[in-house]
């Protein structure tokens, strides 16, 4: 009677498929498990790229993996910390509140670049921002990708309401002006891009591009918390690489954005760990699997709605 129950709930929450009846009935794995079934990351990245196997080719049937995407306890813990986010919004000065935020804002810029390869320091990022005065021993290039970010947020602050919708445009938009004066094409592109570390290789047709960014807006506007938008955005655009350069940035500030437009604490990112970041996206393009990716998200809310506006 146990295993039965057990096995009926499973099937309740689309972890497990049953097929046939009586003595012939057969329980199977569904792919909605696989996604968030556990992982080990050091034994999984111990194999080498070659002999790991993986979903090489984008695969449409990822559209179909976020069911609910976080657990009861989960969403509440969300939901409690950004209920005190926001009445601690309703009680900060002005001035204070524009500081807080420059101060995010500058983590932002710094981590977000960093996990690209960007050499800033944070000091360097808040010299950068707060005095107009750009360092020695870096390139135009990487003090762009800084200025971008605070651009990009600023953007997305302003207009919170085109957020509340997510449109392919509004994607365009915001991957417009993080890579302003960086030398890369606007837009969806019609080239092939390869990603650093793994075999995966995403769409190549930009009709198809186009077709998955439209499925993806469809996901996130039918989802009800912001927190499974913002997880949605951020994992989807990285994974269907959009763009010709700039894809993880344009991912981490549309769900900022779309944090933004429903009134949740965005994430500044100054926590995380770039090496774990990186391999928590690859687990994602290999094996459409997203668990790891979730409780990284989940510290780094956490982290972003009790250091930030106090």
């Amino acid at each position: 009677m146990t295993v039965n129950r057990d096995l009926r709930r499973l099937q309740k929450i689309g972890f497990v498929e049953k097929a046939g009846a009586g003595r012939g009935v057969t329980y199977t794995l569904t792919t909605q498990y696989r996604s968030i079934r556990p992982l080990d990351v050091e034994a999984y990245f111990a194999i080498d790229l070659e002999k790991r196997r993986i979903k090489e080719r984008f695969d449409f049937n990822v559209f179909s993996l976020f069911g609910g995407i976080f657990e009861v306890d989960e969403l509440k813990g969300l939901q409690n910390l950004n209920a005190a986010y926001r009445e601690r919004l309703k009680r900060i000065p002005p001035a204070i509140l524009k500081k807080e935020y420059e101060r995010l804002t500058i983590d932002l810029a710094w981590k977000s670049s960093k996990i690209e390869g960007n050499t800033y320091t944070l000091l360097e990022t808040e010299h950068l921002l707060r005095e107009h005065k750009e360092p020695k021993g870096h390139t135009h290039e990487e003090t762009l990708m800084i200025l971008n970010h605070k651009t990009a947020l600023d953007y997305i602050r302003a207009n919170t309401r085109v957020f509340k919708r997510l449109r392919v445009r509004d994607i365009e938009d915001v991957h417009s002006v993080l890579t302003k004066g960086l030398h890369v094409s606007r837009n969806i592109r019609n080239r092939i891009v390869r990603i650093g570390g793994t075999a995966y290789k995403p769409l190549d047709n930009s009709y198809q591009i186009k077709e998955a960014l439209e499925k993806m807006c469809d996901l996130v506007n039918d989802r009800r918390d912001p927190f499974s938008k913002a997880l949605i955005g951020m994992l989807m655009i990285a994974y269907i690489q959009p763009f010709e350069d700039g894809n993880k940035r344009t991912s981490r500030l549309v769900g900022n954005a779309l944090l933004l437009a429903a009134g949740a604490c965005p994430l500044s990112f100054r926590s995380i760990d770039e090496l774990e970041y990186k391999k928590v996206m690859l687990l994602f393009y290999e094996q459409n699997n997203y668990q790891l990716f979730k409780e990284l998200f989940i510290k780094q809310f956490e982290f972003a709605a009790t250091n930030y506006f106090e």
